[in-house]
């Protein structure tokens, strides 16, 4: 439980009052705190069909990923990125949330309903990195692409 604790302090330090944030995480029955994004990290937000086979292009790459979230519906993946990213990130149909917006996020020590955690956070601040995600974008794109052309 010590790796879900030291995400929680480091989740929780993006708020603007963090120890609120981590007695609202214990106190509310949903299990999730709105946390501002653009200070520790921004979220790059893909349809779900694109974004869980982006997921697995980043797992056969890479030894740590950075957290990935879900939605309600599995509709949406989001991506947490470095600080910065969602102001320059270009993508047709991909939602950037950086500074000025909040993002719904879940404990990371529970299981909650709805929103959660494909890749919770282990507190080191290890973030995806958007050249990475971006080529593993293009991949599961081409790949999507491939299986509905078909032989021809």
């Amino acid at each position: 439980m010590t790796g879900a604790k030291t995400a929680v302090e480091w989740l929780a330090s993006v708020a603007p009052d963090p120890e609120a944030c981590r007695r609202e995480w214990e106190r509310n029955p949903l299990g999730v705190a709105l946390l501002p994004a653009g200070k520790a990290w921004d979220v790059l937000i893909l349809p779900g069909d694109l974004g869980y086979p982006t997921l697995d292009v980043l797992t056969r790459l890479l030894d740590r990923l950075g957290p990935v979230l879900a939605d309600f519906g599995d509709s949406r993946v989001g991506f947490l990125v470095p600080p910065g990213t969602a102001a320059r990130w270009l993508g047709t149909g991909i939602k950037a949330a950086g500074a000025g917006t909040w993002i719904v996020v879940p404990h990371p020590g529970r299981a909650v309903r709805g929103v959660r955690w494909l890749v919770p956070p282990d507190g080191s601040g290890t973030l995806t990195d958007p050249a990475l995600l971006e080529l593993a974008l293009h991949e599961a794109a081409a790949g999507a692409a491939g299986e509905r052309g078909g032989n021809g």
